[in-house]
């Protein structure tokens, strides 16, 4: 890895979340490609640590946001006032407006809430009572799901599932890396204070070097026989042309982070399943992640 910055966050990082390198680089990845991060697991796996903990190694302004069944549209984006003395409405702003959002648990807000996510992150704006606002640059989106078969939870809609560039799940720790937190002792105050490893103009400066990753004509065509590949399963919908672009953008990403400014196969694998399983609705008992591992080894590239 050529930049000093970005091995430096991700020790820090490893530090904060034991034991799952793989999960971070598969986090970090999704933040310099400009995508949206969803992160499904059990409660107390980690899933705020780390994003406090990318936020402060990266200089961005951050927010929490719970979301809960009662939550409305304006609690999120925020709402227009009269001002008796200005003699006009005047919009306040809502929590959407820092450069990291924390979605914690959205899948426990309604449907109509969740959808007030839907333009931020597609468009990197919002729009209120007709007028439109400009988010931060950089703008990201780390949401929290909840195993949907817990109870007070919403299944998110193939709209805004397909507006997140990746999906991580953390999982259990290691013995290791277990005994290794017992050991620690880490308060929401530790976050506060880590080191910033690079600067929001550092990171859109990555941002950029990614974009110039080169991918040759047989990789793009490997790209594409996958992403065909799931449209032509029987018991699934396939994935969408943003899911396209997802994927050599994450793959990019990756690639980079690994030191190289080129594709190889290697890195769309790496990154295939975390951008594919979440879009991939399918009609049988067969999940996401099994159906998105299955058109993995069913498509070999042609170098």
């Amino acid at each position: 890895m050529a930049h000093s910055g970005l091995s430096q966050l991700l020790q820090q990082l490893e530090q904060v979340l034991l034991g799952k390198p793989w999960q971070i680089r598969l986090a970090l990845a999704c933040i310099l490609a400009r995508g949206h991060l969803l992160i499904e697991d059990l409660p107390g796996m980690g899933k705020t640590s780390l994003s406090h903990a990318l936020a402060q190694s990266l200089g961005l302004s951050y927010q929490r946001i719970q979301f809960t069944s009662d939550m409305l549209p304006a609690d999120i984006l925020g709402v227009s006032i009269f001002d008796k003395h200005q003699a006009q409405f005047v919009f306040h702003p809502g929590p959407i407006f820092k450069q990291m959002v924390l979605a914690d648990e959205i899948n426990r807000a309604s449907p109509k809430t969740q959808s007030a996510l839907l333009e931020a992150m597609a468009e990197q704006q919002i729009s209120v009572d007709g007028i439109t606002h400009r988010l931060p640059n950089p703008f990201f989106v780390i949401a929290t799901q909840n195993p949907t078969e817990q109870s007070g939870t919403f299944p998110l809609p193939e709209s805004q599932l397909d507006r997140f560039m990746m999906r991580i799940s953390i999982g259990y720790p290691s013995h290791d890396a277990e005994l290794a937190m017992l050991k620690t002792v880490q308060t929401p105050q530790t976050l506060d204070n880590l080191p910033q490893c690079l600067t929001p103009l550092a990171l859109t400066q990555l941002q950029e070097q990614c974009d110039k990753v080169t991918a040759s004509d047989a990789l793009l065509n490997y790209i594409l026989a996958l992403i065909h590949d799931s449209r032509s399963q029987t018991d699934a919908i396939g994935l969408s042309p943003r899911a396209t672009k997802a994927l050599l953008q994450a793959a990019k990403a990756w690639a980079f982070l690994e030191g190289r400014h080129y594709l190889v196969p290697e890195d769309v694998q790496a990154v295939f399943c975390s951008v594919a399983e979440h879009r991939l609705r399918t009609s049988s008992q067969l999940q996401g992640e099994a159906l998105s591992e299955r058109i993995l080894a069913g498509v070999n590239p042609i170098m």
